[in-house]
């Protein structure tokens, strides 16, 4: 019996600690029951008791192992296989980065797909981060917003790389000349009056290919309306939709015109072709690469969008095609106001009639585009707040209960182990955690919000199991480095005693760094601004309620210096997330 407590112990540490004990068991020595444990010790320095008693339960289980391997007189080695018991995004320990494909340094007015993608791959590569987390490829309109998009099943032609369709035979080299627009943060007004007349330049000299045959057999449910969409855009002068003529702004009525479009219709298939061959290149080139492709997808849709124009019995609108109701959140204490973004509201009794299946395909479409997905704003489908269409305010809005558990039992049911990393934040209730634990999918954990009290659930040392993912910021959050700066009373105090004494004396961005990459969560995400020590004037993306200047940050051409590939590396050997 005192030979067996080991193993009892080893398994009370698999419950308790979610720590993989690996042994092995000699056919000659099973009935002394030798254990032979490569235990873990994998933060080397930094590995003391505050890390690896993560509750207090789990130094207990950590002690009674040591004590009962040491009767057994046989030795323990350290090892670097830690990990965590929940796996739900198909790995353990792993670190990603937040980088804008828009963001990426290029010749061409954004960041585009082709040698600016590979180049940024190349880098995570060499610095052994293993995802890449973007944000929404889907084209953008007024606002510049990837989050308000016209097409929620379309990429963005703007990323399309003049270089590859120069490559290609469809530009010459004045045309390649004229699409060479350097500038330090992305211009869409250029794009927007530049990007379509070089494409279509392109396409008169594209020549149909079976493959391109197939890609529009394959996507046809959404591409040919959103082919059509596009073609009525520009033919109303980008007008929305609602202010067209009464032939074209009812869906069912345009239909009897499509022939006068065919072939702006085909353009714009060729488009999406272009786009969609592009970016499977960059995503082939990030697998060879071991790397990993976290995508997002925003819950809702624009007005003026091809799916609100196509699909109106899927939104809660009026006779006259206006929504009766309209998207935001409540006023808290970020905005007395409470916020109005002005999406149209799904009608959730309608979707279910056919099993969700616009959700369906929407989510479909989206993994063949990403690796892994996050749903932004993921508290909607368990409760969203709605305002009556012409408010100036959200402060009468209301509450109603979402699709909850029947949408995501029909994704479980169509997609089965679809990884998916749910957008937990902001006014989270039960009935958001109860979806989420139903469900199993990682929620998120940002340390900007981690030191408003002594307790708080995004504080690394109270996370109850690596089932989440780890950020330091977002792209809606301040930058890291000018978030530090903001910091004093109780929550410096706080972020002194959880972030410096845990990471010695770092810089305090780097110190959070450390924090996000010592937590037990699977994956720790940190946005490059944040590596490259960016302030706010220099590297905000986003800032919601302010309705200009957003989206259009840029990497500087050097991001890749030599010094931060070494840094990212060291801290991800450091905290064994470079080769789990």
């Amino acid at each position: 019996m005192h030979s067996e407590r080991p193993f009892v112990a080893k398994r009370a540490c698999e419950r308790n600690c979610g720590f993989v004990l690996q042994r092995k068991i000699e056919r000659r020595d099973c009935k002394r029951i030798a254990v032979f444990a490569n235990f873990v010790l994998p933060y080397e320095k930094l590995f003391d008791l505050r890390i690896l008693a993560i509750e207090s339960k789990r130094l207990v289980w950590y002690i009674i192992y040591i004590v009962f391997a040491r009767a057994t007189r046989k030795k323990y080695t350290a090892s670097a296989t830690f990990c965590t018991m929940t796996d739900s995004l198909g790995f353990k320990r792993k670190s990603g980065m937040l980088m804008a494909v828009s963001s990426l340094p290029s010749e061409w007015g954004i960041g585009t797909f082709g040698a600016p993608c590979k180049r940024f791959i190349d880098f995570l590569s060499a610095t052994k981060t293993k995802c890449w987390q973007i944000l929404p490829l889907n084209p953008t309109a007024y606002g510049d917003s990837p989050y308000q998009s016209p097409a929620s099943f379309a990429g963005n032609h703007y990323y399309i790389n003049p270089q590859t369709l120069y490559e290609k035979g469809l530009l010459d080299e004045s045309e390649l000349k004229f699409a060479r627009h350097i500038c330090e943060k992305t211009d869409y007004g250029w794009l927007f009056e530049n990007k379509t007349a070089l494409l279509k330049k392109a396409y008169a000299r594209f020549k149909h290919i079976p493959i391109f045959e197939r890609f529009c057999d394959e996507n046809a449910t959404w591409l040919d309306d959103y082919a059509y969409f596009m073609s009525l855009k520009e033919a109303f002068g980008y007008k929305a939709w609602n202010e067209w003529d009464d032939e074209f702004r009812i869906y069912d009525n345009a239909q009897n015109h499509k022939s006068e479009f065919a072939q702006n219709i085909d353009f714009w298939k060729f488009v999406q072709f272009e786009f969609f061959t592009e970016w499977n290149d960059v995503r082939e080139y990030a697998h060879s690469k071991d790397i990993t492709i976290v995508g997002d997808m925003p819950i809702y849709v624009a007005y003026d969008s091809a799916d609100v124009w196509c699909n109106p019995s899927m939104f809660l609108l009026d006779e006259d095609l206006n929504p009766t109701v309209v998207a935001g959140c409540p006023p808290d204490a970020y905005a007395e106001d409470g916020q109005l973004w002005g999406n149209p509201i799904y009608d959730y009794d309608k979707m279910q009639e056919d099993g969700y299946e616009w959700w369906i395909e929407r989510i479909k479409q989206s993994f063949k585009m990403y690796d892994i997905l996050r749903i932004d704003h993921f508290r909607g489908f368990a409760g969203y707040f709605v305002i009556k269409n012409g408010e100036k305010t959200a402060k009468d809005g209301k509450w109603k209960v979402g699709p909850g558990e029947k949408l995501f039992d029909e994704v479980n049911r169509r997609m089965p182990g679809a990884k998916i990393i749910a957008e937990d934040l902001g006014h989270i209730t039960d009935d958001v955690r109860e979806l989420l634990a139903y469900c199993g999918y990682p929620g998120m954990k940002v340390l900007q919000f981690a030191f408003s009290n002594d307790d708080n659930e995004y504080l690394p040392r109270t996370y109850k199991d690596g089932n989440c993912v780890v950020y330091t910021g977002s792209h809606d959050a301040d930058c890291t480095y000018s978030w530090c700066k903001t910091l004093k009373g109780d929550q410096l105090a706080r972020f002194k005693k959880e972030c410096l004494r845990l990471c010695g004396g770092a810089n305090r961005t780097y110190a959070m760094i450390n924090l996000a990459f010592g937590s037990i969560a699977n994956l720790a995400i940190v946005p490059l601004q944040d590596w490259l020590l960016l302030s706010n004037e220099k590297g905000r993306m986003n800032t919601p309620s302010v309705a200009q200047g957003n989206w259009v940050w840029r990497a500087p051409k050097n991001y890749d210096s030599p010094e931060l590939i070494e840094r990212i590396k060291k801290t991800n050997k450091q905290f064994k997330r470079e080769n789990c």
